[in-house]
C-alpha cells in the first residue's frame, strides 16, 4: 500500500556544536559529523498520479521515496534491499562522493543489486550543501518512481547568507508517464523513441498544499527529477528569491518565473506578504509539443478565501530569454561555501586550462535502431563494472581510445566509451547542441563552473565571453538548442566517473561516457580501497577483494 504523500515541515535551528532537527511529528538531537543508520527496501506498488492506477517503485512503501535530510560531513549508510524482479541500483545526483567512485551507484562502477539482494552504499556528502536528489540509475526504472529528496544542511559553525526560514519545503517536480517503466524501455529497445509524457507531477501527485504564516519566509527546494521535460515555475502574486544551486550560494536575485531542466536542482525562498488567501504553485512544460500543468496551492494559515483566479501565466521569453536567465545566476563570492572560506576564494578563472574537450550530441540511427551519441560513439554497457575491470586489470571490457575529444565526421558507432584523464588537471568541456531540441549535461563526482551559453557553434574566439569571475558551481548544465555550453572542471576527485545526458531516453540509448580521473600510483589521499562488501559481476566475478 503507497503511503500518503505529506508535505512536513522541517526547521533547522542551530545549537552549539549539536543541531536539533524538528518535523511535524519529533524533535531529534544529536552531534553533528555523525554516522546515521537506513534500511530501505525497494519494492513495486500501486498509485494513481494522474487519475490512472499504474504500478509504481517504492522505497519504505513510499512514492517518492523518503526524503533524506543530513548535514555536511556525515556518513550516511543505507542498506538497498532490492525487492523488484529486474536488476536495480540508486545513484546519489550530485553527491561527489570525494574519493570513493565505488558508492556512485550507476553500472559503469557498481553491479547492480540482483533480486532479493541487498548492497550497503556507504558514503559522505564531504564539504556539500544544497539540494539534490537520489534515483535509479537502472535501466527505465527512474520513470516509475524510487527518486526522492537529499537534502545537506550546512554545519552549524558555518553561517548561511540568508535568515533561518519558518520551514523547509522539498518540491519534487517532473514529467510522468502513465505507462511504466517497462514499457517504455520496450519501446526504446524496438529503436523507437518515447511518446511525449501524459503530464507534469509535484511530489508525486498532480496537486497538493503548502501550509504557511502570513509575514514569514519560506524555502522550496526544487529539482526537477523527470526523464526528459524542461519546466517552469511560478508562484501567483509571489516573487522568488533564488538562494541556492546545487550546492552554490548565489547571488539572490528575485524571479517571477524560473525555468528547471532535467537534474537540476535549486533552493528559493518565498515571503507570504500578499493578502491573506490561497495561491496557485504552477509548474508547466517549457521548449516541448507535450503541454502541460501542475497545480498546488501556497495556503495562508489566515486564509478565508480558497484559490481563485487565473493561473500565472508561463513566461513570455523563450529561448533567448531562458539563456539570459541562466546567465543571471552568480556566485555568491562573499557566502561561506561548506567550509569558512568563501566561495570566491578559489580563483578558477586563472587556472591554466590543461585540456579542452568538445562534446557533440546526435542522435543517429544504428543498425536500424535509434540511438543517441556523443562524438559519433553511442555508449554500451558491459557485463563488467568499468571500474572494477580497472582495479582487478581486467582487459577487453573497455578502450581508452574509444572516444574522441572532438567532433569528427563520419558515422556513429556503438562502443564502452571511457575517455582519459589524469588527477589534478583542470579542463574545459564545451557541450555543442547541434539539434533542435533541449539538452541537459550531467557529471558524477564533480561540481563544475558554467561560465559560458552561446548560440551557434562554439569557437577558441567563444572564450571572449565566458564568466571567469562569478560563474556558478552545479553538477548538472543545459544546452539550449542549437547552442554551446561550456564548463570548467578541476578533477580533483579520483575514480571512473559518469558523464551523461540528464535525458534519461538519450542516456538509455547511448549519450554518455566515463571520465577516468587517474593516477598511477595507488594513495589513500587519492582514492579509498575497494569496499569490501562490494558486489562482484561479470568478469570480476569469484576475485578476491
Amino acid at each position: 500500500m503507497v503511503s500518503a504523500v505529506s508535505v512536513s515541515v522541517s526547521v533547522q535551528l542551530i545549537c552549539i556544536g549539536l543541531v536539533l532537527f524538528c518535523s511535524s511529528s519529533s524533535c531529534l538531537v544529536r552531534a553533528e559529523d555523525a554516522y546515521r543508520y537506513f534500511t530501505w527496501t525497494v519494492t513495486y506498488g500501486t498509485a494513481a498520479p494522474l487519475g490512472v492506477s499504474q504500478e509504481v517503485i517504492l522505497i519504505n512503501g513510499q512514492f517518492p521515496g523518503p526524503r533524506l535530510d543530513t548535514i555536511t560531513n556525515e556518513n550516511i549508510i543505507i542498506n538497498v534491499i532490492n525487492k523488484l524482479d529486474q536488476p536495480f541500483l540508486l545513484t546519489w545526483n550530485g553527491i561527489k562522493q570525494r574519493k570513493n567512485s565505488w558508492q556512485d551507484g550507476v553500472l559503469g562502477t557498481n553491479c547492480p543489486i540482483p533480486p532479493n539482494g541487498n548492497f550497503t552504499y556507504k558514503f559522505q556528502p564531504k564539504d556539500q550543501i544544497g539540494t539534490y536528489t537520489y534515483f535509479p540509475s537502472t535501466g527505465l526504472h527512474k520513470a516509475s518512481g524510487g527518486f526522492g529528496g537529499l537534502n545537506v544542511f550546512a554545519r552549524s559553525v558555518i553561517p548561511v547568507p540568508y535568515p533561518t526560514p519558518a520551514a523547509v519545503y522539498t518540491l519534487l517536480v517532473g514529467d510522468w508517464y502513465k505507462a511504466g517503466h517497462k514499457a517504455l524501455q520496450q519501446i526504446l529497445d524496438s529503436g523507437r523513441p518515447l511518446p511525449p509524457p501524459d503530464g507534469v507531477l509535484l511530489n508525486g501527485q498532480s496537486g497538493l498544499t503548502f501550509n504557511g504564516d502570513p509575514g514569514k519566509t519560506y524555502m522550496f527546494r526544487v529539482s526537477n527529477v523527470g526523464i526528459s521535460t524542461s519546466l517552469n515555475l511560478r508562484i501567483q502574486n509571489h516573487l522568488m528569491k533564488l538562494v541556492e544551486v546545487e550546492g552554490s550560494n548565489v547571488m539572490q536575485n528575485t524571479y517571477d518565473s524560473l525555468d528547471l531542466h532535467p537534474g537540476q536542482s535549486f533552493s528559493i525562498l518565498v515571503n507570504l506578504n500578499q493578502t491573506a488567501k490561497d495561491y496557485y504553485i504552477v509548474v508547466s512544460t517549457r521548449f516541448t509539443s507535450a503541454d502541460f500543468t501542475a497545480k498546488a496551492v501556497l495556503h495562508y494559515s489566515n486564509s478565508q478565501s480558497s484559490v481563485s483566479g487565473p493561473l500565472p501565466l508561463p513566461p513570455s521569453y523563450g529561448l533567448d530569454g531562458s539563456m539570459n536567465q541562466a546567465k543571471t545566476f552568480r556566485w555568491n563570492l562573499t557566502s561561506n561555501a561548506a567550509r569558512p572560506n568563501p566561495q570566491g576564494s578559489f580563483h578558477y578563472g586563472t587556472i591554466p586550462i590543461t585540456k579542452t574537450y568538445v562534446l557533440a550530441n546526435s542522435a543517429p540511427t544504428i543498425n536500424g535502431k535509434q540511438r543517441y551519441a556523443v562524438n559519433r560513439v553511442s555508449y554500451i554497457n558491459a557485463d563488467t563494472p568499468l571500474k572494477l575491470a580497472d582495479y582487478f586489470k581486467i582487459t577487453g571490457v573497455f578502450d581508452l581510445k574509444s572516444i574522441q575529444s572532438s567532433p569528427s565526421e563520419g558515422p556513429a558507432s556503438l562502443a564502452t566509451a571511457v575517455m582519459p584523464a589524469s588527477l589534478h588537471d583542470f579542463i574545459e568541456i564545451v557541450f555543442q547542441n547541434n539539434e533542435n531540441a533541449m539538452q541537459s549535461w550531467h557529471l558524477d563526482g564533480y561540481d563544475f563552473w558554467v561560465v559560458g551559453y552561446g548560440s551557434g557553434q562554439w569557437t577558441q574566439a567563444s572564450k571572449n565571453s565566458y564568466n571567469l569571475v562569478d560563474a556558478l558551481t552545479r553538477h548538472t548544465a543545459q544546452v539550449f538548442p542549437n547552442s554551446w555550453t561550456a564548463i570548467l572542471v578541476s578533477l580533483d576527485n579520483q575514480g571512473m566517473w559518469n558523464l551523461r545526458s540528464a535525458i534519461w531516453d538519450r542516456q538509455y540509448l547511448g549519450q554518455q561516457f566515463y571520465l577516468r580521473v587517474y593516477n598511477p600510483i595507488q594513495n589513500l589521499a587519492n582514492e579509498y580501497d575497494i569496499p569490501t562488501n562490494m558486489l562482484l559481476c561479470g568478469k570480476a566475478l569469484g576475485r578476491r577483494l
